[in-house]
């Protein structure tokens, strides 16, 4: 080795070793023809992960650049990896739709319903693994701009349709009344067309699964078990706002792990408390994904127990609030948890609706303040933390005034991050101290400098300008989702306040209803409710993107194809005329 040779293979040690101590990866090659050999042994490696690269002419020159871009041509992208994607989630969707014949094993004379689960589910298993074939083989590429959003929504369509099947096969249902009631469960809204005084066994749980798993969220379910290649772009799209560990997965199992912990204490205290194991888990569930089905038709109601609805009450507020908050609960830092902005917020409210809905109850329904709190505290509890239970009988004999105070704490919900629906409790906190900060700076000369933070669990953080349009623009959709919700029912020939109140449940995913959207109702009627859960879950943002990301894409499509055909025939037309 000349000394010219020595000294730059010293300098590029010394380079290496400066990379590694600031965390890099580092390897240095003798010869350039080795540098080709180390980056495509390093893609093997990292595979199926993305490569990032910048070009230049020592990537040209060591041939590394040839590399990349064969290793990138055996990349899958685009629509054939959202296919492969979407051949996973009918696998999911065909497990979630078998799970209930678990219950056979304990209900063995519901035998004859097996059918109606098992033909769906093997189906969709079956064109699941057909679909997933397109990613044998093949590296997953990374999802363009907005791509995870088509992702998110092909993931709640299939399910929603896959898990409607059985109802359908029974012939009890339509498909509009199917799919209903499996948005209602996975959205975990509540709102039910199933007489769950009838219903079998498998049916009623089949109900509680797709609680359990539209609560924690099908993205949320899936990223437990694949990768974290781009599940954080899924996950923030599917609503979750906070990661709780570094690591996505990590995360993701820790949400399962707490949800499934806080379902098994709530399931032992309501059998301490007398009610069957059946029904203990089923509302174990459903209060914890704040989805409100219930295997009475009485709803809490049924049971007269005071024990009863306090434990509901726990659960609720505990599927109300942000996981994040869960964590620092679960840690002891009773401090941060009470400082948290969404538990002020939540309090104060709880603190402000339930005296008002307890005198305006004295005044006007049961005329005894311990029952009249008693049943204000649960239903302000029920419709603010998107719960849907009940246990008054019927809403009929509830005044305008109260009426209108439930909609309103529907339409606020429960906090981001959480299983609960509505505009959500941080949202409507950020907008109130937006207003409180509006008010201060305006009694104050323009020199002054106020720091406007708000207090995330003992952490001060600045709102960046562009969340604080963002939440703007989504109150703005979400209002204007409402009225148009309204007015539908509204056009049917109900009452402004009812349509007001079961359109506010549906899209803010509540479950509470004075009836409109019972068994009976038109396909219009639960079209609407359904449009109304389904953009209440994800989130209107959501479904506007990916819809607009796949007109998009469409167009792509075509003009490509033209452009194919137009090419193909200019060649041909040379070959006839030579």
């Amino acid at each position: 080795m000349n000394p010219s040779e020595k000294y730059w293979l010293t300098r590029l040690e010394s380079c290496a070793k400066a990379l590694t101590k600031n965390g890099f990866s580092a390897i240095v090659v003798d010869r350039i023809e080795d540098a080709a050999n180390a980056a495509a042994e390093i893609i093997e490696k990292l595979a199926p992960r993305t490569i990032g690269y910048a070009d230049s002419r020592t990537m040209h020159r060591s041939g590394i650049l040839n590399v990349i871009r064969q290793d990138d041509r055996r990349t899958l992208k685009g629509g054939r990896l959202i296919a492969g994607y979407m051949g996973i989630v009918m696998i999911l969707a065909g497990i979630i739709t078998m799970l209930p014949l678990f219950t056979l094993f304990f209900y063995p004379e519901e035998i004859g319903q097996a059918q109606y689960f098992v033909a769906p589910g093997v189906s969709a298993i079956l064109a699941g693994y057909l679909m997933s074939l397109v990613l044998r083989g093949r590296k997953a590429g990374r999802l363009e701009k907005n791509q995870e959003m088509i992702v998110v929504l092909g993931t709640w369509i299939i399910v929603i349709f896959v898990t409607a099947m059985p109802f359908v096969l029974t012939g009890n249902y339509t498909v509009t009344q199917a799919v209903f009631e499996t948005t209602s469960g996975l959205s975990t809204t509540g709102l039910t067309v199933v007489n769950t005084g009838t219903a079998p066994h498998i049916f009623l749980i089949h109900r509680t699964v797709l609680l359990f798993f539209g609560g924690i969220g099908l993205v949320l379910v899936m990223t437990s078990v694949l990768s974290d290649v781009y599940g954080m772009r899924l996950y923030h799209a599917e609503g979750h706002s906070d990661r709780l560990l570094p690591n996505l997965i990590e995360s993701a199992r820790l949400v399962i792990g707490i949800y499934s912990g806080y379902i098994l204490a709530g399931t032992l205290l309501y059998v301490l408390f007398g009610m069957s194991l059946f029904d203990a888990i089923n509302h174990a569930v459903a209060a914890l994904s704040t989805g409100g089905f219930s295997t009475r038709p009485e709803s809490i109601g049924y049971y007269h127990s005071p024990a009863i609805e306090m434990v509901t009450i726990v659960l609720m507020l505990l599927g109300g609030t942000n996981f994040f908050v869960h964590l620092l609960l679960l840690k002891g830092k009773w401090r941060a948890f009470f400082s948290h902005c969404e538990t002020r917020l939540m309090l104060f409210l709880l603190a402000l609706f339930v005296p008002l809905l307890t005198v305006l109850l004295t005044n006007s329904v049961y005329g005894s303040v311990p029952e009249s709190i008693r049943t204000a505290l649960f239903q302000a509890v029920s419709a603010l933390t998107t719960t849907g239970f009940q246990t008054v009988d019927s809403f009929a004999s509830w005044t305008p005034a109260m009426m209108f105070l439930m909609i309103l704490l529907m339409l606020i919900g429960g906090g981001a991050g959480s299983t609960a629906g509505g505009l959500k409790i941080y949202r409507v906190y950020v907008m109130l101290k937006e207003i409180w900060w509006k008010l201060v700076r305006d009694t104050y000369p323009d020199r002054v400098v106020f720091t406007e933070q708000i207090n995330r669990g003992g952490r001060k953080d600045t709102i960046p300008d562009r969340e604080r349009k963002q939440i703007n623009a989504f109150v703005f959709f979400y209002l204007l989702l409402f009225g148009a919700g309204t007015f539908i029912f509204c056009c049917y020939g109900y009452s402004l306040q009812d349509s007001m109140f079961e359109f506010a449940s549906s899209l803010g995913t509540v479950g509470l209803s004075v009836g409109i959207t019972a068994y009976g109702a038109s396909p219009v009627i639960h079209w609407t409710a359904i449009t109304g859960m389904f953009m209440g879950r994800l989130e209107i943002y959501v479904v506007l993107i990916a819809v607009v990301r796949m007109a998009s894409d469409g167009k792509k499509f075509l003009r490509e194809k033209r452009f194919q055909a137009g090419t193909s025939g200019k060649r041909n037309g040379k070959r006839i005329e030579s």
